[in-house]
């Protein structure tokens, strides 16, 4: 990927109106889509009927569409944000006002009763979620199941029945060089479908700003614009392959990339967001790394796999392998990077046992183990949030795994900030709390109960959102 593009988070919305053109290559049945920009000055070839631009199996442009824009919704949010003031001295808040902000984004239903799913980004810090279904004739207002932000997915439910929800493909059976739809609601037009094909898979771009992401994008030249994010990218069967999520783009508009969440990942991750309110992620317990030129003597010139750069702990069934190891297979599915190797284990949960494949010193090595989650052990968890009004966040402690990687003993992890005066400190989601006025953090209950109560100067010690170390000064009345 050229580095002069910089990755554009897009925040989206819905439906119809497919906008490419077409030309005949060598006879009246075959068409290709050149560069986008190009084939929208050139006119429709003479004979080219809509109807015609067909699939393989003869399934038309037209008939995908019509299939999937119905599962296809727009999604208008309404949050707050701090607005500071450009003569602060003379505002009696110095942390600044708090203004209201509205956006739009798409989402795509996944069952009949109201079940629809998004990106995080989309409904980020929302205080209110509308969903609107029909081009604007029905309204519902959403509630968050739960969000995935390591994958940058949400799945969010309205009270409706008889919906017209999405049929799923298989992303894994997708193609580079097939072609896709997306469909959503770029700059509020909604209703609106693009076609392209897909240009690569297994794409990580460092799009999601978490500490343990999942990324393995599908990359189409399908247009993708603001508001298309959380909205489908589908096959020309009308059936789900990919949630749209970014562009690769200079100005925030369409140049020619756009990526997807594969639909392989999406299931299982609001299954889990269904089911328990988080990802149940399972765990190896080991640190891997892409093989590069500074380690390609130690996999004896081996390219593709993932290199174990360190063994955690966390794992007690991960002891048979070894830093250095080249893990090639996973339950003889082909390591080929790191998004790659994310990508298959991102499909299991705690307690799976998996067979991996790994180079030893060129020597080939089979090896049984059994996936943990954060706290390494093997139960299928809910998760515990407890709520402050006070506060106007919602707190969580941090898991083995969390405090392992940020070598902290104990942790604090806000999530669902409000506009109470952690937001306006600087604490946002993600942040891991470990102390307050010097004093460590011990547990839950105890921390909210003291921050709650504090007044006059505090300082708070912890791990920024982006993860590293960060103090937050501040002082409430």
């Amino acid at each position: 990927m050229n580095r002069k593009f910089g990755f554009t988070i897009l925040f989206l919305s819905i439906i119809t109106s497919a906008a490419t053109s077409y030309f005949l290559v060598k006879n009246s049945t075959k068409y290709r889509i050149n560069n986008t920009a190009e084939l929208l000055m050139q006119p429709m070839p003479i004979g080219l009927q809509s109807s015609s631009v067909n699939n393989a199996s003869g399934v038309s442009f037209i008939e995908a569409s019509k299939k999937s824009t119905p599962s296809v919704v727009f999604i208008k949010t309404e949050s707050e944000a701090m607005v500071r003031s450009s003569l602060w001295f003379f505002d009696f808040d110095p942390f600044g006002n708090i203004g209201k902000v509205s956006s739009s984004g798409s989402g795509v239903i996944i069952s009949t009763d109201g079940y629809i799913v998004t990106n995080h980004h989309v409904i980020k810090n929302a205080t209110k979620i509308e969903v609107v279904l029909n081009n604007g004739k029905k309204n519902y207002q959403a509630k968050v199941i739960g969000t995935a932000e390591s994958s940058d997915l949400a799945l969010l439910k309205i009270e409706a029945e008889n919906l017209t929800a999405i049929d799923l493909a298989n992303s894994d059976d997708l193609q580079i060089g097939e072609w896709v739809l997306a469909v959503g609601n770029p700059f509020n037009l909604t209703s609106t479908v693009t076609a392209g094909i897909v240009s690569a898979k297994g794409r990580n771009i460092n799009l999601v700003r978490n500490e343990f992401p999942i990324e393995s994008f599908i990359q189409t030249d399908a247009a993708i614009n603001p508001g298309n994010s959380g909205g489908a990218l589908v096959n020309l069967d009308g059936k789900l392959v990919g949630i749209n999520t970014a562009i690769a783009s200079k100005t925030g508009s369409y140049v020619g990339y756009g990526f997807a969440i594969p639909s392989n990942i999406v299931i299982k991750i609001i299954n889990d967001l269904k089911e328990y309110g988080q990802i149940q992620r399972g765990l190896d317990g080991l640190e891997v790394v892409d093989i590069n030129d500074a380690i390609l003597e130690k996999t004896s010139n081996l390219e593709d796999g993932v290199y174990i750069s360190r063994i955690t702990g966390l794992n007690d069934k991960s002891k048979s392998f070894e830093v250095g190891d080249v893990i090639i297979k996973i339950d003889g599915k082909p390591v080929f990077n790191k998004s790659n190797y994310d990508e298959i284990l991102a499909h299991y949960r705690p307690g799976d046992q998996l067979t991996y494949t790994v180079l030893r010193k060129s020597k080939e090595l089979t090896i049984e183990t059994k996936l943990v989650n954060m706290d390494g052990n093997f139960d299928l968890k809910k998760r515990e949030i407890v709520h402050s009004d006070k506060l106007e966040a919602d707190f969580e402690v941090a898991s083995k795994f969390e405090c392992d990687h940020y070598g902290i003993n104990y942790g604090v992890k806000v999530v669902n900030v409000g506009n109470g005066f952690l937001r306006r400190a600087g604490i946002d989601d993600g942040a891991f709390l470990t102390s307050i006025n010097n004093e460590d953090i011990s547990n839950l209950p105890d921390f909210i109960e003291k921050l709650e109560n504090i007044k006059g100067t505090v300082q708070i010690q912890g791990i920024g959102p982006q993860g590293g170390r960060q103090y937050w000064r501040f002082y409430v009345r």
